[in-house]
């Protein structure tokens, strides 16, 4: 159902797809920003129906999964994570890429929709520690586009790699434009 409504809202409102996901990869980790509005779901449903990766997943809280809405979460490619259990977040998602050869997995920087100042970091760190591949991908709505940019291998300069993660954001206008990226190619 909600990739059903997705293609219907990408369609409607006339979006397109920028640039070429890496199809030879079989482990990632997409970088998705600016997130800030509840209207990204849609545009990142139905993106990754267009880009024929339907195994890609997102990450949720355990809690979410309880119940009837959990059942609904797992069917759309969530996956629980336990923020208060032994392992950390970043471990969490390393485990999952070790036991899995083909694992994509979709997470947003900043962490909320609304304005930050920085990016957080585990993103990153997960690339790191499982040693994958971060695809930046940008929603931009001004020109309804999803922007797919560079593939970044995490280096021995994470201030380096971070110059150029917030280069690529910094130059796409969100749903929200007071709450995009825009404002940190300042910093």
């Amino acid at each position: 159902m909600i990739t059903l409504l997705s293609k219907f809202y990408w369609r409607l409102f006339g979006w397109k797809i920028t640039g070429t996901l890496p199809k030879e990869l079989q482990q990632m980790i997409l970088v998705i920003a600016p997130h800030t509005n509840w209207t990204d779901l849609f545009i990142g449903f139905a993106a990754r129906h267009y880009l024929k990766i339907p195994h890609a997943k997102l990450l949720a809280k355990k809690e979410l999964f309880d119940g009837v809405f959990g059942k609904w979460l797992i069917k759309l490619g969530g996956i629980p994570v336990d923020r208060s259990g032994k392992l950390g977040l970043v471990d969490q998602v390393v485990n999952y890429f070790n036991k899995n050869d083909k694992f994509i997995i979709g997470l947003s920087p900043e962490g909320t929709r609304k304005r930050v100042d920085k990016l957080k970091t585990g993103f990153y760190h997960m690339a790191k520690n499982a040693n994958v591949p971060i695809v930046l991908i940008g929603f931009d709505y001004k020109n309804k586009r999803v922007i797919i940019g560079e593939t970044i291998y995490p280096s021995a300069s994470e201030e380096n790699d971070f110059k150029k993660i917030i280069s690529f954001f910094s130059s796409i206008e969100g749903a929200k434009p007071q709450y995009d990226l825009r404002h940190l190619k300042e910093s």
